[in-house]
């Protein structure tokens, strides 16, 4: 569809919302956040999300089209708020969110258009937190069973609390070929699902019991690990003077990602998101400006450069149609993140 072979297409799939930080608001959520960074890459990024019929959804397009990113695929529903997080702050910069429910991200409603672009994606990313709702979880796999046999199919764990369960994780996994998981959700997962004692050792029965070609284990200021079938790296953080982590995590991801796409080695990727990573820790907000450095990292073309290549007829039908749904009251639910690290986005 719309890359090029040197431009691939990734989507960030799932929650949209305004990150509400200390200073101000910033756009967040971890597909988003994910979209963000693999465009500043250079791969050609989508986003699938809803926002609401508010004022607060209008800005967010307008924020999410200023950062570069592609709204086409941002449904817009006027029966449920656009999507807020509070975030709080402590003396490290560690993140506490107060997630807000019934809102639009929780109602991203499945359209034909984008099967067609799930099938051309060479990576879809996605969260468990998304499908705390029916509707969001229902369009979320079939998003993820319309693509390709050779699209990377990525499962950031990314726990909230309350916000998963053992079948949302163990569909999710079903469906995946890269898992991204911290040192603290490991061994929630390890207990949802009886794995063995041990970070490698569970991480190699979750390789053996599910379609999972690569495994990114982080552990913010400890480093990161990566798993494939007959290889694995290690590597310490890279330095880094935190601000906030926020997002960290999700641009670790973008650039596990690109990594892998470009076929490279595991101790290249790993040093190459440790460094994305370590960069927005040192920033405020899940989507800062990137250096030039940083966008080089990868040899992708940038997609401002190269347009979209997508046909007239295909393009005519890159739309959502707006929802609407009986409206709810939104209830606050308070959850703080497993780990403030650059293991974890908003």
């Amino acid at each position: 569809m719309p890359a090029s072979p040197s431009q691939p297409l990734f989507i960030g799939l799932g929650e949209l919302l305004w990150d509400m930080l200390p200073r101000g608001r910033k756009l967040g959520g971890a597909p988003a956040n994910f979209a963000y960074h693999a465009n500043a890459l250079g791969a050609h990024a989508r986003i699938v999300s809803c926002v609401g019929g508010d004022q607060a959804g209008t800005d967010i397009l307008a924020q999410a089209a200023r950062l570069g990113l592609s709204t086409d695929f941002i449904g817009v529903d006027p029966a449920h708020p656009t999507g807020t997080v509070d975030v709080t702050l402590d003396a490290a910069g560690t993140p506490a969110y107060l997630i807000h429910e019934d809102v639009a991200w929780d109602f991203i409603a499945w359209t034909k258009e984008m099967k067609a672009l799930a099938a051309a994606a060479a990576a879809v990313c996605f969260g468990s937190l998304c499908q705390r709702s029916t509707v969001s979880r229902q369009t979320i796999r079939r998003v993820l069973d319309a693509t390709g046999p050779e699209c990377l199919r990525v499962f950031d764990v990314n726990l909230r609390q309350k916000h998963f369960s053992r079948e949302v994780i163990v569909e999710s996994l079903k469906r995946s070929s890269v898992l991204k998981i911290n040192d603290e959700e490991l061994p929630v997962v390890a207990q949802v699902l009886g794995l063995p004692a041990g970070e490698e050792a569970a991480v190699r029965q979750l390789m053996r019991d599910f379609p999972l070609r690569v495994v990114a284990l982080t552990r913010g200021a400890h480093g990161s690990s990566l798993f494939s079938a007959d290889d694995a790296s290690h590597l310490p953080a890279y330095p880094a003077v935190v601000k906030d982590t926020v997002g960290a995590g999700d641009a670790f991801t973008a650039a596990l990602v690109a990594g892998l796409t470009r076929g490279l080695p595991l101790q290249e990727i790993n040093a190459a998101a440790s460094r994305m990573a370590a960069f927005v820790c040192t920033q405020e907000g899940a989507t800062p400006p990137y250096p030039a450095e940083l966008r080089s990292l990868y040899p992708f073309t940038p997609p401002r450069r190269i347009p979209c290549r997508t046909s007239t007829a295909l393009q005519a039908r890159i739309s959502m149609t707006p929802s609407a749904r009986k409206s709810k009251p939104a209830s606050p639910t308070r959850s703080r993140n497993m780990r403030a690290s650059p293991s974890n986005g908003s």
